[in-house]
């Protein structure tokens, strides 16, 4: 009996590994299962959100009340991003280009960068923080407090009240932000400039926009509209699906935040391989 105990022994750990095996099979089966369910609902509230919007009646005095929400109140912060992203921006890389004697190009890069990618991205993201996570908690809170099932009772619309005007007034107001942070982007980069050189305001935007083209900026300004659309959906989805326990609404703002600033960088992708395939 003693010589069967090693065969015994690995047959026990062959059994410990199957199960393991299995486990971890079992688990990778239910983390797709829960993606691919979250991706179809997600799927369906965007269909749902696009018929409602071309249905009658249109929440035009809530939808005024969004865009100054989220595009008003949003200004002070991107100014103040726009601006430092132009001035660290020019900061960073005049060395570069004065060692190659092309330091005079550099509102020509900054303006480019700023219109082309940069001013966008940073933006959007800026944007995911603040908008996206402000509508997940506000409906979230909603959800809790069961405001949207009187909605419901009261026979109000939520999908068009709540989260039609939301996602159409981020897509909107988003492209306006997107291009005030260029402004002030460049703004901040004739600050920066201006630390070391002495160079007037008129003739730094002159050489900035001469190297800009309406083909730079046509892409920056349509992808802009889907990042405004990205922030509302995910946003709207995420606190309109919250939970009942008040520790949702913290979980649904999060939760926005981390899958719309995802998202951004995905569109923001697909979109850069489609105008580079188109131009």
């Amino acid at each position: 009996m003693k010589e069967f105990r090693p065969i015994t022994k690995a047959r026990d750990i062959a059994a410990g590994g199957s199960v393991l095996l299995s486990e971890k099979t079992i688990a990778g089966a239910e983390n797709a299962k829960t993606f691919f369910s979250r991706t179809g609902n997600m799927t369906i509230f965007t269909l749902q959100t696009f018929r409602q919007t071309f249905s009658l009646p249109f929440e035009f005095r809530e939808f005024l009340k969004q865009c100054f929400e989220l595009g008003n109140r949003s200004l002070p912060l991107v100014a103040i991003t726009g601006a430092i992203m132009g001035l660290v921006l020019t900061i960073q890389s005049r060395p570069i280009l004065n060692d190659f004697g092309a330091e005079s190009m550099l509102p020509q890069m900054v303006a480019v960068s700023l219109i082309r990618e940069i001013g966008p991205v940073i933006t959007a993201l800026i944007c995911a923080g603040k908008i996206g996570s402000g509508i997940g908690a506000e409906l979230g809170s909603m959800k809790v407090t069961e405001q949207i099932d009187a909605m419901e009772v009261s026979a109000t619309n939520p999908m068009k009240y709540l989260v039609v005007t939301r996602v159409i007034a981020a897509t909107l107001m988003l492209p306006v932000l997107i291009l005030f942070a260029d402004a002030m982007g460049l703004l901040g980069s004739w600050v920066g400039v201006n630390i070391k050189t002495d160079l007037n305001i008129v003739l730094y935007f002159s050489r900035a926009f001469s190297a800009v083209e309406f083909i730079d900026f046509l892409p920056a300004f349509i992808k802009s509209f889907f990042f405004g659309a990205v922030i509302g959906l995910v946003g709207c989805y995420k606190g309109y699906n919250a939970g009942r326990g008040t520790e949702s609404v913290g979980i649904a703002a999060n939760s926005a935040v981390v899958l719309s600033s995802l998202l951004i960088i995905v569109v923001d992708l697909i979109v850069v391989q489609i105008t580079d395939i188109l131009i």
